[in-house]
């Protein structure tokens, strides 16, 4: 009888070790199967949600996609990472994709996935205590970030669609992005434009608060989305259409969670974030309607970002919606 259950308990063991073995291998083999794409994102930030839960929910494995990311701190930077084949996919605001158009450049770059629709901006404010208006940025200092940055651009077009005299507000646009929050936490300004997380970081600090979003203020653009050279887009459709699809399934887990749940999905990419402020800032960005419903991207919201460049003497005219944009979502 003793005999008969060692052998068993072996013929088990054996059996286990078998199975561990042929996952183990499937798994390589899946693996080895993944096609790598490099991605240059501009900034990593829980404004990006869905492309983090696309990442931890495994979307683009599942779509046979190694997906590396690398940070790559401003537009310009990506765009330049993509235009010199140092990754295959930028992610940033679509008008570093129009500056190299406008440049002349033959093999530029084509937008053709969404992400956000409007700037992920909130302006933070030292007086907390009474109910804020844009007028009480009269006779005040607001830190804005580099003049012609998106940031900034975009804090004036919201000024303008609000009749907000600009001359009546000392906009500082001596420091640089990475820079306004110490230099707000520091004593310098009145009020700052801040992304998140920074933003809940600095509230958490006490003596200031969230006032406004900038993207409610200034419409509905292509603020971040997915580019590439035009030649990587002919050279690669099905490779586009699956990254396409692994995005659009992350929009709409954004669309259809709760704030906590998804900041446990996300959890990962950010740890040194908690929980509790995941969940927060997600909220924030679901109050202003920050995200797109799938990733394609209208016409009327690339003219309205041209518009943004136009006012600002950033471009000469308009650029051509079908050439700059060629969405692999089809409505």
């Amino acid at each position: 009888m003793k005999k008969k259950i060692i052998t068993f308990l072996i013929i088990v063991i054996l059996l286990a070790i078998g199975i561990l073995t042929y996952l183990k291998l499937t798994k390589e083999e899946n693996s080895n199967n993944l096609t790598k794409v490099k991605l240059a994102e501009v900034t990593h930030s829980v404004f990006y949600a869905p492309l983090y839960v696309a990442i931890e929910n495994d979307y683009f494995k599942d779509a046979g996609i190694d997906l590396e990311v690398i940070l790559t701190p401003g537009a310009d930077k990506v765009s330049a990472a993509v235009l010199s084949n140092s990754v295959d996919i930028g992610f940033a605001g679509t008008e570093s994709a129009i500056y190299v158009y406008e440049g002349g450049e033959t093999d530029y770059l084509v937008t053709f996935a969404g992400l956000t629709k409007r700037d992920g901006q909130f302006i933070i404010g030292r007086d907390c205590n009474k109910e804020f208006k844009l007028e009480d940025l009269y006779g005040k200092e607001i830190l804005v970030g580099r003049p012609g940055g998106m940031p900034a651009l975009n804090f004036l077009n919201a000024m303008k669609n609000n009749n907000v005299d600009l001359n009546k507000i000392n906009i500082n646009y001596a420091i640089d992005f990475a820079s306004l929050s110490g230099s707000f936490i520091g004593g310098i300004g009145d009020y700052v434009d801040l992304f998140e997380p920074t933003a809940t970081s600095v509230v958490k600090l006490g003596n200031a608060c969230i006032v406004e979003s900038i993207g409610s203020l200034s419409g509905e653009v292509p603020y971040t989305a997915f580019y590439a050279r035009k030649s990587f887009l002919n050279n690669n459709p099905e490779l586009i259409e699956k990254f396409t699809e692994a995005i659009n399934k992350g929009l709409e887990f954004v669309k259809n969670n709760d704030s906590k749940t998804i900041a446990n999905i996300i959890l990962p990419s950010f740890p040194d974030s908690s929980l509790n402020d995941i969940e927060t800032i997600i909220n924030n960005y679901k109050k202003y309607d920050s995200w797109l419903e799938n990733p394609y991207i209208t016409e009327e919201s690339f003219k309205n970002l041209e518009n943004i460049l136009l006012d600002n003497k950033l471009i000469k005219d308009y650029v051509p919606y079908n050439k700059l944009i060629n969405n692999f979502y089809e409505k």
